[in-house]
């Protein structure tokens, strides 16, 4: 596993009916009090939080299948993930991309141990599973148990490697392209990638 949480200042997110947390109530103080000097308005937050909530999985599955069907695109997304999204219009501000590929013989899961890092400008809001305790202990410690639950075997032979993603990095995983795809548009084959392939506890499949 790759341990990369050095400097993560980030908390597991609370119940909603439990008490605020620190960072909560720090957000809080902080949104008001730049309200209250002007800085930004409410409806300028309100704003922005709305984009961010509606942001799919469709810009994920777009950057794979522009992957599977651009060799050289391929190269240059899994040698540097935020310049290659960014090629294709997807602004991934600070945050460093690192995409990991599957192949015949490795398998990647994604997970975040502290809280719920994931790449939302790629992914959208991340599930209530992935933000679990549950999901981000167990995929540590028994990958190949949790995959069965997402209804994911693999052979015997496969190496599973389990990413953790930290406050300024995250990762995606790169699908191994479905058998019997060659005939498919790059849009068609973008309508395979669901969110859950793009963390590694699903396979992309033709429906």
């Amino acid at each position: 596993m790759t341990d990369q949480h050095a400097g993560h200042d980030h908390t597991p997110p609370a119940d909603q009916d439990g008490p605020l947390t620190y960072y909560q109530t720090m957000e809080i103080a902080l949104r008001e009090l730049l309200v209250e000097k002007g800085v930004v308005t409410a409806d300028q937050i309100r704003a922005a939080v709305e984009a961010m909530d509606a942001r799919t999985p469709a810009a994920g599955g777009r950057v794979v299948a522009k992957a599977w069907c651009d060799l050289d695109f391929k190269q240059r997304l899994i040698a540097d993930g935020t310049a290659a999204c960014e090629e294709l219009g997807i602004d991934m501000g600070p945050t460093r991309l690192v995409v990991v590929e599957n192949t015949d013989d490795i398998h990647n899961v994604i997970v975040c141990t502290l809280c719920s890092c994931y790449p939302r400008m790629l992914l959208g809001p991340p599930p209530d599973w992935y933000k679990s305790r549950a999901y981000r202990s167990r995929v540590v410690r028994e990958p190949r148990a949790v995959l069965r639950e997402f209804g994911t075997e693999l052979p015997d032979h496969f190496d599973v490697r389990v990413h953790d993603s930290t406050a300024d990095m995250r990762y995606l995983v790169l699908p191994r392209r479905p058998d019997g795809t060659s005939n498919l548009s790059e849009e068609a084959l973008a309508d395979l990638v669901g969110r859950d392939c793009l963390v590694g506890v699903t396979l992309p499949r033709l429906p």
